[in-house]
């Protein structure tokens, strides 16, 4: 996850709250002081740190407890609410509202820009917007073939001239071929600095392509050097918003989103990994959800409609409710986990896990057993994987010569689809008891996996 120990310091600090056993002024300043250093360790800006916590302090020394939180949840509740107000409310999100809807992106070498116009066109082609990007970066020479790859790789229309040397005359040559497209991605040239060479070319293409959003691409690894430059390149490029790379690589993310956040440029996407889909909405409610623990669903079901169809989780939803699972079941949710991205970042949306204090070694050793559990199930016949209760020790003996692996191994795969068939078997309608009963275990941290 993003800002990992960020993340862990403030799941510490909510643990000391939950456990606590009386919410007093002690308890409050312990708070403040644990968030204080936690913030400043991510290299967040030391007045809006103070600023922060004292906000939090007078709310929680000062307010009363409503009707239906306890003291200890009303901390934990004014926690989440300003460090959501923090990172700028409610969010800014890119509305596609025109045809064609064009954004431009500006920046510094090295940040990223035609990485991530890969990225956003991806984003956007997957929300059924037909998208295009045009290369308008004459300065860096391998600028043309990497937006081509991209381009190709994420199934988008890509533009260019390989040789113009003037971006002006490369938008001008497409432009008309542009306007049938819903989304038009502009990659620009950058500079080792904001100087004035670069800023007479990005006003040139700006105002000829009268982009709908500017957004700068910066790298979180600047810190919080992040407002000086988002501030200089919105004064002089208008930028309407920012999206920070390297969030996943830095202990100074915090410092550059924080940074960014209080600028009149607001941050619209991060960007979380190398891979073209590791890109997110900057969506402050969420982002604190799954840094504090309390997960992400939306962005969850998100994960879920890309890695399922709408008929394959209609027929298992169909399968709960009759209490039916088989090897097959088994096998297709680990695929759509599998699409779903790295088990680390699937666990942080869900509302829980992220405090059940498992150890990413152990969230590894998990994602390297659901691997040999597919190599198993390739091995299996179809009757074997529609009625594994059938599956004998020589029938196991076979499947793990032809997987090649153990014959432990796919014991323990058997034990899992049994421990799977009863889970269902607890959603099955007329079983509530159970499942409340479970659902008391998670929030306990008392479920094992």
């Amino acid at each position: 996850m993003v800002l990992e120990k960020l993340s862990d310091s403030l799941k510490a600090t909510l643990q000391k709250i939950a456990k606590s056993v009386f919410v007093d002024e002690k308890l409050v300043n312990e708070l403040v002081k644990d968030i204080q250093r936690a913030l400043l360790q991510s290299d967040v800006n030391v007045k809006l740190v103070f600023s922060l916590t004292q906000k939090i302090k007078d709310r929680a020394l000062k307010e009363d407890t409503t009707k239906n939180l306890t003291k200890k949840e009303q901390l934990i509740n004014i926690v989440y609410e300003e460090l959501v107000n923090f990172l700028g409310k409610e969010g800014h999100k890119i509305e596609v509202n025109k045809k064609p809807f064009k954004i431009m992106l500006v920046g510094l070498f090295g940040n990223g820009k035609t990485t991530h116009a890969g990225k956003l066109a991806k984003f956007f082609s997957k929300r059924g917007h037909r998208v295009a990007v045009i290369q308008t970066d004459t300065w860096r020479p391998a600028a043309y073939d990497q937006l081509k790859q991209l381009a190709e790789q994420v199934n988008v229309q890509f533009y260019g001239m390989k040789d113009e040397k003037d971006p002006i005359k490369i938008y001008k040559a497409f432009e008309k071929e542009l306007q049938n497209f819903d989304v038009v991605i502009v990659d620009t040239a950058g500079r080792d600095a904001l100087s004035s060479d670069l800023i007479e070319e990005l006003n040139k293409i700006n105002s000829l392509v009268q982009p709908d959003e500017t957004l700068l691409i910066i790298g979180a690894d600047i810190g919080q050097a992040a407002e000086k430059q988002a501030t200089a390149f919105h004064e002089t490029c208008k930028i309407t918003g920012v999206i920070i790379t390297k969030m996943d690589g830095t202990a100074k993310g915090g410092g550059a989103l924080i940074a960014c956040a209080v600028t009149k440029a607001p941050v619209k996407f991060i960007g979380v990994g190398e891979k073209v889909d590791a890109l997110e909405e900057f969506k402050p409610a969420n982002f604190v959800g799954k840094m504090l623990g309390m997960g992400d669903l939306e962005a969850l079901l998100d994960k879920v409609k890309e890695a399922m169809t709408e008929e394959q989780a209609e027929d298992l939803s169909k399968k709960f409710l009759k209490g039916e699972f088989t090897l097959i079941d088994l096998y297709e949710q680990m695929e759509a986990m599998n699409k779903m991205g790295p088990l680390t970042k699937v666990m942080d949306m869900i509302p829980g896990f992220g405090n059940l204090g498992m150890s990413k070694d152990a969230i590894t050793q998990q994602e390297g057993k659901l691997k040999k559990w597919r190599f198993i199930m390739d091995s299996c016949t179809k009757e074997e994987l529609e009625d594994p209760e059938d599956i004998d020790a020589s029938r196991i003996d076979r499947i793990a010569k032809g997987s090649g692996t153990s014959t432990n191994e796919v014991r323990e795969l058997l034990k899992q689809y049994k421990q799977s068939k009863k889970l269902v078997k607890i959603f099955k309608p007329g079983n509530q008891k159970q499942m409340q009963q479970m659902m008391k275990k998670m929030q306990g941290g008392n479920v094992k996996f």
